[in-house]
């Protein structure tokens, strides 16, 4: 179709060329106001009062209480709180999954901290706060990966030294090389099967993760802000994990 459009109009062209020149004719063309989109411009005040019942109902949604936290979460640090409470979110909601649906175990998961887009001040934590932490509509997807090729996640931190949140992860590293890696603060064996709970971006090789390419991508279909919202529901005061996973001696 495309094509049929571009041969007509090169046809038109050319009627058009073999024509003899006319002398130009005038457009009257008039001048229209520009409207600056700011404080004064108006409401439309009859949309404004069609929406209102929605907004109403949304806020009031997004208002609610989920949580309690003492203490400020933030993403700041190798080991933040926020981070380790969100990978151990993962983590849990991954392993309850495999369970049911394959009869196995999580062993350890990893989320990005970019996707963590800001922090959850101390005191209530409302509905509206995780949808600021995780705008996304990123899934959680189980990655089975070989012990053997789950020491190019290994390197992966050593050469970032990022500090992507970990669960049930121990990584240190010295000088840009791994000098002890743990799952479950045991060493790895690289003969065994093991299911590292990620995000479906993460596992996609998002973040230049290209280490999970490796391994065979299981997808759970849940949505990883609505499983960080069923976990904040079921901890009405949120209990901090502020242990060290990742350890980056001599970091700059």
């Amino acid at each position: 179709m495309k094509n049929k459009f571009l041969l007509l109009g090169i046809a038109l062209a050319s009627l058009t060329a073999c024509k003899t020149a006319s002398a130009p004719q005038l457009v009257n063309v008039k001048t229209q106001k520009n409207i600056s989109i700011n404080n004064e411009l108006k409401n439309d005040e009859e949309f404004v009062k069609f929406i209102e019942p929605y907004k109403q109902k949304l806020d009031k949604e997004m208002n609610q209480k989920i949580s309690h936290t003492s203490v400020d979460l933030t993403k700041q640090g190798d080991n933040s709180n926020l981070g380790n409470l969100l990978a151990d979110y993962t983590f849990e909601g991954g392993n309850e999954w495999i369970k049911a649906h394959l009869k196995q175990n999580v062993d350890a998961a990893l989320i990005n901290i970019g996707g963590i887009r800001t922090t959850i001040g101390k005191g209530d934590i409302l509905l509206k706060n995780v949808f600021e932490v995780m705008p996304f509509e990123n899934e959680v997807v189980i990655v089975k990966m070989k012990g053997a090729d789950l020491q190019g996640l290994f390197e992966y931190y050593a050469k970032t030294q990022v500090n992507n949140p970990v669960s049930h992860l121990y990584i240190e590293t010295k000088n840009g090389q791994v000098i002890k890696s743990l799952i479950n603060g045991k060493t790895v064996d690289p003969a065994k099967d093991y299911y590292i709970a990620t995000s479906d971006y993460l596992a996609l090789g998002g973040d230049n993760m290209k280490f999970f390419a490796k391994g065979e991508s299981i997808a759970t279909g849940i949505k990883m802000r609505d499983l960080f919202i069923d976990y904040f529901k079921r901890s009405p005061e949120v209990v901090v994990n502020s242990d060290v996973r990742l350890n980056f001696i001599g970091k700059k």
